[in-house]
């Protein structure tokens, strides 16, 4: 039965003009019956220009952020706004924004009559260097970059999207973390999606997480399991408890800087990959880190046209080594030598000094290398190193990044104190990584390679597709002193000069570790000129171009943490 109240014009159709309006009036009404002028008559919305002027300033407004005191305050510490790092991260004209209407959200009662521009996260995607990506930048000027439920939400698609889309994923975080006022309170109890999806993410696409100010509390973990972390020195930062709460919880009395600035992550914890001065200058890292990767993990690295001949000699790599083994030298002097033009890209290149982990070109393909360093005690592995090589090699091998491995190690540390630390667990993630990787694997063995160290930097048994030695190579399970040492103690110390006897017997051992006799026995597979090096590696990576490898089916391995 009608409703009795309704007059003849609420029953009768609408036009289609009429039809268009009144739901236009409704959306903009939440869903309530357009007002009336009178009777069958509608109020006129303003003309669409004039929408769209508004919608002009609605943007103009939001840009601001936190309004140009936030804005010069900002400045002030020597920091762009996250609107500058975006502009410097992608190509002109090319970022498409999402969320940018986002404020803080209805259920969010605490923060009722709060503004909160784009609710402190700007959020969408774009090209880098011709390439697409997705980055979230924290805007610290709109309530110190806290993370809201709004905010969330945004980044939380644009994950989905870098995810489904497979293209790499960049957080630039200036952010005091999660904002309390919505966070506080049992609702926590549905959080979290954030650091599982980055997992899920993992091994898929690139992820970035730049520190270029203040990364507070949980909200650390997103650095803690991206690929690759550039902290801006002096104003980068990540704890999971700011000083406030520090000093609360222990009584301890420290900065944020001391706490965990880029000095303490890049070069003691191991959590940051690269110190950078200034903002422009992690940008910029950004962007060269990228362009060695490919966009997804199905995809193949990028090569590039180069001008460095491939089979480029360098005379210099003669002179390079010591007379005596035990002296040591600088491993990057090698690296440059080999490498397209002689430029490197150094992931924690002050952390764990001992072994060295870089990108870099050769014959226009990006290659990861992986190389002992003399010049830091002897090129020893330890448990900083292993862990700062296993995720490398594994960082590569989820991206299709060939490794090549350039031995000089005298083995693992050992004694009381990194066993209690735990060596055999760190140097097992060394030995699971390189076993795992099936990506083309090239050895040079430039001269020591010693014990457990000669297969953790991928020795005959763990599928190196060439493996190559110098003619200065001692390949063995311990030198020669050690061995001398161990096997003849008694036999020196009968002896009347213990030292000539010590030296002849260094001598006879040293003999039996000639690595012409690994090469006559087909335990490496060539031994070559230290100038043949770069073109050596470089067909070698032409020939493992196809490489495919076949594992046993399984869910997955136990990685030794």
């Amino acid at each position: 039965m009608a409703d009795q109240g309704l007059r003849e014009e609420d029953t009768r159709p609408a036009t289609g003009g009429e039809r268009g309006a009144g739901s236009a009036a409704a959306a903009g009404a939440g869903g309530q019956r357009p007002a009336r002028a009178g009777a069958g008559e509608l109020v006129a919305r303003p003309p669409l220009r004039t929408l769209v002027e508004e919608l002009h300033e609605r943007r103009a407004r939001i840009k601001l952020g936190g309004g140009p005191e936030k804005i010069a305050e900002q400045h002030a510490k020597g920091k762009l706004t996250a609107r500058e790092r975006l502009a410097l991260l992608f190509d002109e004209g090319t970022f498409t924004e999402i969320g940018i209407h986002g404020r803080p959200h209805f259920s969010q009662r605490a923060m009722e009559g709060k503004d909160a521009p784009a609710d402190g996260v700007i959020c969408g995607f774009g090209k880098i260097d011709g390439r697409l990506a997705c980055c979230a930048a924290y805007d610290f000027t709109v309530m110190a970059g806290s993370m809201g439920m709004t905010g969330e939400l945004k980044v939380q698609r644009l994950r989905k999207m870098a995810l489904e889309k497979r293209i790499p994923m960049i957080w630039l975080l200036d952010s005091a973390g999660a904002r309390i006022q919505e966070a506080a309170g049992s609702l926590f109890a549905g959080s979290g999606d954030l650091f599982r999806e980055e997992v899920i993410m993992s091994g898929v696409v690139p992820q970035i997480a730049a520190l270029m100010g203040p990364c507070a509390a949980g909200t650390a973990y997103i650095p803690g399991l991206a690929d690759f972390v550039p902290m801006v020195s002096g104003r980068g930062s990540m704890a999971l408890a700011g000083p406030h709460l520090v000093r609360a919880v222990t009584g301890e009395d420290v900065t944020q800087e001391e706490l965990g600035g880029a000095k303490v992550h890049c070069r003691v914890s191991g959590v940051g990959d690269l110190e950078v001065a200034s903002d422009e200058e992690c940008i910029a890292a950004i962007k060269r880190y990228l362009s060695f990767f490919p966009q997804n993990c199905d995809e193949q690295p990028p090569r590039r046209e180069t001008s460095d001949p491939v089979d480029r000699m360098d005379e210099e790599l003669l002179d390079i080594l010591p007379d005596s083994p035990r002296h040591p030298y600088d491993m990057y002097d090698v690296i440059r030598r080999i490498v397209d033009d002689g430029e490197i890209f150094d992931i924690k290149p002050r952390f764990a000094r001992t072994i060295i982990t870089c990108l870099a070109r050769m014959g226009g393909r990006p290659v990861g290398i992986v190389a002992n360093q003399p010049k830091h005690l002897g090129g020893i592995l330890e448990n900083d190193s292993a862990d700062k090589a296993a995720r490398f090699i594994n960082l590569c091998d989820a991206f299709n990044i060939p490794l090549v491995f350039l031995q000089d190690v005298p083995g693992f540390m050992v004694g009381t104190k990194v066993e209690r630390e735990g060596i055999i667990r760190h140097g097992a993630k060394m030995l699971y990584a390189v076993s795992r990787a099936t990506v083309p694997k090239i050895t040079v063995i430039i001269r020591k390679a010693y014990g457990a160290g000669y297969y953790v930097m991928c020795g005959k048994a763990y599928e190196p597709d060439l493996i190559v030695a110098w003619p200065s190579a001692e390949i063995s399970v311990m030198g020669p002193e050690g061995a001398v040492n161990i096997i003849f103690r008694k036999q020196i110390e009968a002896s009347d000069d213990p030292d000539a006897t010590r030296a002849q017997l260094i001598e006879g051992i040293r003999r039996t570790i000639d690595p012409y006799i690994a090469a006559g026995n087909a335990m490496i597979d060539d031994i070559i000129d230290p100038r043949e090096t770069r073109p050596t590696i470089i067909r070698a990576l032409e020939m493992a171009e196809g490489k495919r490898v076949e594992r046993p089916r399984k869910k997955h391995g136990v990685m030794p943490v």
